[in-house]
């Protein structure tokens, strides 16, 4: 059994004297107080970890800036608007490819029927999901909807998975049953099998909440692997020799998935632009491989 807490809030001064004390060079401390302000210290802390010489003693290696952490700090949060914009425009793609390769096969209401799931136990648990998603919506199209019709209790596809969340709608994927539909809109963006996107699908969903959140993608160990085949019908990555849970894999099927719906996005170029302002991050924090911009994917 662990022990009792019992440290006391502490001021933002003396929260820059103990970061003094344990080696941080910090030359401004009126900026430094301005910055503790308006990020809280564990916040911040996490942009840091990478410099202590042990996460125990918690003392800083010799040279340790607090201006760099800033600096990374701000990547941060820049890199996140960068990705979620990328999101924003997968996500609308694989909700209408989604509704349009199920919707005319299987029905307006498929994601009701039982007979279309792999699992039933997962199955009741996503339309359990799906329930309190729609009852939730203020979306015009959903009141209108149930201003006008009471049967099914749930609009049609093309109506519920434009509210529901990227979570539910990744579990919807994996658990449907017929696998030439899925087939179908994998090969919408440059997948040879439904596999690979059940699986960027579900570790999209976890990015997607890291960026809301506003959550580190620095040094963070993301707790689901994207799967990455070797070969792709399209421009892709040669080298595999990166940590499986950092962020680079995931920049790489974010990337891919883009290019398949945005030939001509700016993503890769705007990503080594914000690099560029930054001077102070190092790309291994993301998990990047050495010589990555060698790489087709990324030139």
């Amino acid at each position: 059994m662990g022990a009792r807490y019992t440290h006391q809030a502490i001021t933002t001064e003396q929260q820059i004297e103990i970061l003094k004390e344990k080696g941080l060079l910090i030359n401004d401390a009126n900026q430094a107080i301005e910055v503790l302000d308006t990020i809280s210290y564990f916040r911040l802390a996490g942009y840091w970890r990478h410099l202590e010489t042990d996460h125990t003693g918690h003392r800083f290696k010799d040279g340790s800036c607090f201006a760099d952490i800033v600096d990374l700090y701000s990547f941060d949060k820049q890199l996140r608007i960068l990705l979620f914009s990328a999101i924003q425009t997968i996500e609308v793609s694989v909700r209408t490819k989604i509704i349009k390769h199920f919707a005319h096969e299987f029905g307006a209401f498929w994601f009701m029927d039982e007979n279309y799931a792999k699992n039933e136990v997962r199955f009741m648990a996503n339309l359990n999901v799906i329930r309190k998603e729609v009852s939730r919506s203020h979306d015009d199209f959903i009141i209108e909807h149930f201003n006008k019709y009471s049967e099914p209790e749930l609009p049609p596809v093309w109506k519920t998975l434009e509210v529901v969340s990227m979570g539910t709608l990744s579990k919807l994927y994996s658990n449907f049953s017929n696998a030439t539909a899925k087939h179908l809109v994998a090969r919408e963006f440059g997948l040879n099998h439904h596999k690979f996107l059940r699986s960027w699908l579900e570790c999209l969903a976890v990015l997607r909440n890291c960026c809301a959140h506003h959550s580190r993608l620095l040094n963070r160990v993301f707790p689901v692997k994207p799967q990455m085949p070797e070969r792709m019908p399209n421009t892709w990555i040669t080298d595999f020799s990166f940590r499986e849970q950092t962020l680079y894999p995931q920049l790489c099927y974010l990337i891919y998935w883009l290019n398949a719906i945005i030939p001509d996005n700016t993503f890769v170029a705007d990503f080594k632009l914000l690099l560029a302002k930054h001077q102070s991050v190092n790309t291994r924090l993301l998990g990047f491989p050495h010589h990555w911009e060698q790489e087709p994917l990324w030139k």
